[in-house]
């Protein structure tokens, strides 16, 4: 039985503060275009116990909110992704959970610079082992076709992966951030060996290197792991939980039995050549694509299903912001937003760097 944190507790990871998530309305979009940087810079200085302060900068000021609109470049570009978003998401809830993965595998890499949308090259970064599975791409093609049919050679492939995931987020029960535009898109082909994405079984402190090394913290990147409330896994990223932990040749002992069992039932033994069938991270939340909290209280249970999320229990942060995140949807939710948003401006190209992309899978050379 799960017990609630105390809104009062002044050793808690995540301080709850009162930040209005009532982005939609008019009266906040017209104050967010002017306090929004403002606003996410004090959330992230107010986490405390894991992050340092005196390392968190202020906002870049060259990603702009609604930059096309006050640059008139495209005036209503992010109403036709918005539109867009919707079309696809009410035929298919999955975009969420693939859009996520998409910017993740984006800016991770290389930075945010929509390299991860390229066909060119004899090994593009989208066929990197890593990345087997993405999907996602006829979205960001089709948002890509309206724009240059309404605003030729204005708004970046890299933009639009941003706006549309956010609207994407935003309809499977997500916070509906703003996101700052402005971004080019790499001129450069992508490289499938540059992509150095972590293993799903990797340790947590290995994991919380990585997120250091892109910026991020442990806030960040226990709030980042959430996305996995949503979408699937290929039964080969787990099948050494299920069958041979750490090469004991026993499952991991801290899954469920439950879940065990559920588990090896749809992902038996195989074999070289035999198919690797595809598992929901979040039993919970399957085909609705919902985004929530149970992701957190199902490692409390011990029921996540990637390895590297249960490894969350493991750290006394993460385990306590894990905690907290179970029983606070809205702080889960606050969170999630400042961790995109950091998340979106790592190695941003802006002003005479990068290009923008005519058509999202090729650089315009």
């Amino acid at each position: 039985m799960l017990v609630a944190v105390p809104q009062t507790n002044k050793n808690s990871v995540i301080q709850r503060t009162r930040v209005s998530r009532k982005w939609d309305s008019p009266k906040m979009e017209r104050t967010m275009r002017v306090a929004f940087p403002l606003v996410v810079f004090a959330v992230a200085t107010m986490c405390y116990g894991v992050a340092d302060a005196a390392v968190v900068k202020p906002p870049p000021t060259y990603l702009k909110w609604h930059y096309y609109r006050i640059t008139n470049t495209c005036l209503y570009a992010e109403e036709y992704v918005r539109h867009q978003v919707k079309l696809f998401w009410d035929r298919d809830r999955s975009i969420t959970a693939k859009l996520l993965r998409l910017v993740y595998s984006d800016c991770f890499v290389t930075g945010c610079d929509a390299s991860i949308l390229l066909d060119e090259g004899p090994n593009p970064e989208k066929k990197a082992p890593q990345n087997r599975g993405l999907g996602g791409f006829v979205v960001i093609d089709k948002i890509k076709d309206v724009l240059e049919s309404r605003c030729p050679g204005k708004v970046s492939c890299a933009d639009i992966l941003h706006l549309a995931t956010r609207d994407a987020v935003h309809l499977a029960g997500g916070p509906s951030y703003p996101v700052l535009t402005g971004r080019k898109d790499s001129s450069s082909t992508s490289d499938a060996a540059s992509v150095d994405l972590p293993s799903p079984s990797i340790s947590l402190q290995k994991l919380l290197d990585y997120f250091k090394s892109r910026n991020l913290n442990e806030v960040h990147m226990t709030t980042l792991l959430g996305a996995h409330t949503m979408g699937r896994t290929h039964c080969s990223y787990i099948v050494d939980r299920l069958y041979n932990y750490n090469g004991s040749g026993k499952p991991d002992p801290s899954m469920s039995a439950t879940l065990l069992d559920s588990l090896r039932k749809l992902c038996p033994p195989r074999k070289k050549g035999q198919p690797d069938p595809l598992v929901y991270l979040n039993p919970e939340s399957g085909s609705n694509y919902n985004f929530t909290e149970s992701y957190y209280r199902r490692i409390l249970s011990n029921n996540a299903v990637l390895g590297v999320d249960q490894q969350l229990l493991y750290g006394n942060n993460t385990k306590q912001i894990t905690e907290e995140f179970a029983v606070g949807f809205e702080d889960f939710r606050k969170n999630f937003a400042t961790a995109m948003y950091k998340m979106g401006n790592f190695k941003v190209l802006t002003g005479n760097q990068g290009e923008i992309r005519k058509n999202c899978r090729y650089t315009n050379k």
